[in-house]
C-alpha cells in the first residue's frame, strides 16, 4: 500500500491542457520535476484506447515509482493493475470499488459538499479529494468552490487526508497546506505550463518547504 507521502504533488492528466505537446512528454517532465502520483482522466476515449494509454503510462511511472491512479473506470484499473482508483459521487460506490479492487489499492473520492464528507468517515478511503477549491474553468458542472473556509472545516470534521483540486497554482497552494490539505492537484497548472518539470518543481518547493518564520520586519 502506497503511504500518503504519494499525496503531496498530484497531477491530474488532461491532454487538452497539454497544448498539442507529446502528452507522455509532458506526465515525464512533470514527474522528474516532483510529481508524486498521476490520476489518468479520460472521458472521450473508447475502453480500448483507455487501456492502451494506461498500460503505456504505467509502464513510464513504474520507472519513477509513482503511482498511477485511474479516474472513474475500474475495469480499466482492473485491465492494467493500477495502483488505485479515483471515483466521484456519482460513480461507482464505493464499497463496490473496494469490493473488485481488492487490499492494497489506492482509492480516492471526490467530495463535492459537506455531506460527502461526513458519508465518507464509514469508509476506508486512501484519501478524499475537497473539490472544487476554488472556481475553475475546466470543472463547470461542479458545486460551489469550498474555499479555504470550507476546506478548513472538511479538515475539522474528516479523519481522511485531503487532496485539493480546483484553480491550485504556486501562489495559492501554500494557503491549501495551512488550511488542512496534505495534497495539492493540479492540471493546467502543470499540463499548460512552457516547462511542466519546472512547474512541478516550484509546487513541489511549496509543499516540502516550511513556512519560514515571519520576523517583527516584515
Amino acid at each position: 500500500m502506497h503511504t500518503n507521502s504519494n499525496l503531496g504533488l498530484y497531477l491530474v492528466t488532461d491532454e487538452a491542457s497539454c497544448l498539442g505537446r507529446d502528452f507522455y512528454w509532458v506526465v515525464e517532465e512533470a514527474v522528474k520535476g516532483g510529481v508524486t502520483m498521476v490520476q489518468l482522466r479520460e472521458k472521450s476515449l473508447s475502453t480500448r484506447a483507455f487501456i492502451d494509454r494506461a498500460k503505456r503510462l504505467k509502464d513510464l511511472l513504474e520507472t519513477y515509482n509513482v503511482p498511477l491512479i485511474i479516474n472513474d473506470r475500474i475495469d480499466v484499473a482492473l485491465a492494467v493493475d493500477a495502483d488505485g482508483v479515483h471515483i466521484g459521487q456519482s460513480d461507482m460506490p464505493f464499497q463496490a470499488a473496494h469490493r473488485l479492487l481488492g487490499e492494497g489499492k489506492i482509492i480516492g473520492l471526490s467530495a463535492e459538499k459537506q455531506s460527502d464528507v461526513l458519508e465518507a468517515e464509514h469508509w476506508n478511503l486512501s484519501y478524499l479529494a475537497v473539490s472544487p477549491l476554488f472556481a475553475t474553468p475546466t470543472k463547470t458542472d461542479t458545486e460551489q468552490p469550498w474555499e479555504l473556509e470550507g476546506l478548513q472545516w472538511a479538515e475539522m470534521n474528516s479523519r481522511h487526508p485531503l487532496v485539493v483540486i480546483g484553480g491550485l497554482h504556486t501562489g495559492n497552494a501554500r494557503e491549501a497546506l495551512q488550511h488542512g490539505a496534505s495534497g495539492i492537484a493540479v492540471v493546467s497548472a502543470i499540463c499548460s505550463a512552457p516547462s511542466p518539470r519546472e512547474a512541478a518543481q516550484q509546487l513541489k518547493t511549496i509543499i516540502t518547504t516550511p513556512e519560514p518564520f515571519k520576523t517583527l520586519n516584515n
